[in-house]
């Protein structure tokens, strides 16, 4: 339909008539509202519209309509969408940024309720240590800066609370995973001096017996993140920065 608008656009400024003609001028201004008003129809169109966005341009227009099989062209012509032509577009870019959003958002909720972490056993000590598969790791930061632009988005509104779970979520994800790694090294190579070497536990006795806590602490983290295995169960819980740190 636009192709054939543009068309009689053509034809009708090539006619040889005069131009000042009431008959022209009132065909010319009916084409105009045509080429402005089918690439909204068509941004209209778009699935990224939702029942929200509808209700948006039915407050701009002033206008009470259903949108089902009954609608028709004539219908949505007889809104003069022309004269709220950058409402229209604002609300169907708002449309199509938050589609975006929304699919984003859909994703980490897919991706991040299977991850687990990946476990290997230490010595004979019956403790399974953590970490995050390289993979996975870089997954993490690719959706961290994800959610982050979301926030630089004048759209935010929508989906601002679970753009924010995200956020805390991803950062206690990538942030545990550093800090138990830290803390599996310094644990693993304290654990063989304070544990298994009589000798120390002879020179250094307040270390040794202060480390009988922190030896069983570090324990029941690690026990708690192989019950979980999932990072995001593991890692939003609350307790567990404060305790690894």
């Amino acid at each position: 339909m636009e192709d054939d608008v543009k068309k009689l656009m053509k034809t009708l400024k090539d006619m040889k008539v005069e131009k000042k003609a009431n008959a022209y001028g009132g065909i010319l201004e009916e084409i105009k509202k045509w080429l402005i008003f089918l690439p909204l129809v068509g941004e209209l169109a778009d699935p990224a519209m939702r029942p929200r966005h509808w209700d948006s341009i039915k407050e701009k227009v002033g206008v009470n309509f259903t949108i089902d099989d009954n609608l028709v062209l004539k219908d949505i012509y007889d809104l003069n969408l022309g004269a709220y032509q950058e409402d229209v577009e604002e609300i169907t870019d708002q449309a199509k940024q938050e589609a975006k959003m929304e699919k984003t958002l859909a994703k980490l909720d897919v991706d991040w309720a299977v991850v687990e972490f990946e476990f290997d056993a230490h010595k004979d000590s019956g403790v399974q240590m953590i970490r995050l598969n390289e993979e996975n790791f870089d997954m993490l930061e690719e959706n961290q800066v994800n959610v982050t632009s979301m926030f630089s988005s004048r759209y935010l509104a929508t989906f601002e609370d679970k753009i924010v779970y995200w956020q805390k979520a991803l950062a206690a994800i990538s942030e545990i995973t550093v800090v138990v790694g830290e803390v599996q090294r310094t644990w693993s190579f304290l654990e063989n001096l304070f544990i298994h070497s009589e000798e120390v536990k002879k020179e250094l006795p307040k270390e040794s017996i202060k480390f009988i806590d922190i030896d069983k602490e570090v324990r029941d983290i690690l026990a708690d993140g192989y019950k979980h295995k999932k990072c995001l169960s593991f890692c939003t819980q609350e307790s567990v920065l404060p305790r690894l740190e």
